[in-house]
């Protein structure tokens, strides 16, 4: 008797490969949002850095940006470990010593994700973090960009990714991570999966691959992070 894959069995495989894959889906991912004012699209590490530590108030393209963080919770401890290198008591003891100093203040602190997209959707300028699965209608999503040099490359021709239906429709999101191997003419050349769901991660492949950067004196590898929204 010829053995046949039961199409509901060979559904319920995709879900649990979508939800468990090879590659670890962080517990407390995060997703970046910030105020439909915002030209960018994406904010690079180094900047997101320097936001959040009042080193700067603005974009590398000039738009002003305002910090805002949530009071506790997994999602801000995780935020705060992968994009400051900071637990929550020294980044408070860090903003107490730039009040006491006068060098800068007290960021926006609120309690819940759902009050960090409310007050974000509405303040020009704001950026902060929430949970992989809030609703975040009326912000926008930011793609986050590590790259090992100093000057970024900048992406001048961006193909968002096509979300998988399925997975959309199970609720199932989170945050890829991806190592782009870029050309000194600025296309890419090779896509990497780091991290994230694997299905999610075909998808981010496909779209990143038809990215092209501006040009570069060489090969540059950049580490590009990309939120899947069931939401959005």
């Amino acid at each position: 008797m010829k053995n046949e894959r039961s199409p509901l069995l060979f559904t319920v495989g995709v879900i649990l490969v979508a939800m468990l894959g090879p590659f670890p889906v962080l517990a407390s991912d995060f997703k970046l949002i910030a105020n439909s004012s915002l030209k960018a699209d994406a904010v690079s590490a180094e900047e997101l850095k320097k936001i959040f530590l009042e080193e700067s108030s603005s974009l590398s393209d000039g738009t002003h940006v305002e910090p805002v963080l949530e009071s506790d919770g997994p999602v801000h401890r995780a935020f705060l470990q992968q994009c400051l290198g900071r637990s929550s008591d020294d980044l408070q003891t860090y903003y107490r010593a730039l009040v006491f100093t006068g060098r800068g203040s007290m960021p926006k602190e609120l309690s819940s994700d759902a009050g960090v997209v409310a007050y974000v959707a509405r303040t020009r300028g704001a950026i902060g973090y929430v949970s992989i699965a809030t609703s975040t209608e009326g912000v926008k999503t930011l793609t986050l960009l590590d790259s090992k040099d100093n000057a970024q490359r900048k992406v001048i021709r961006r193909v968002k990714p096509e979300y998988p239906e399925t997975l959309r429709r199970l609720n199932i999101g989170g945050t890829v991570r991806l190592r782009v191997t870029i050309s000194a003419k600025g296309n890419v050349e090779e896509v990497e999966l780091l991290g994230g769901n694997p299905i999610l991660g075909e998808a981010a492949i496909v779209a990143v691959k038809q990215w092209v950067y501006t040009a570069g004196h060489s090969r540059d590898l950049i580490e590009v992070s990309i939120p899947f929204d069931p939401h959005s």
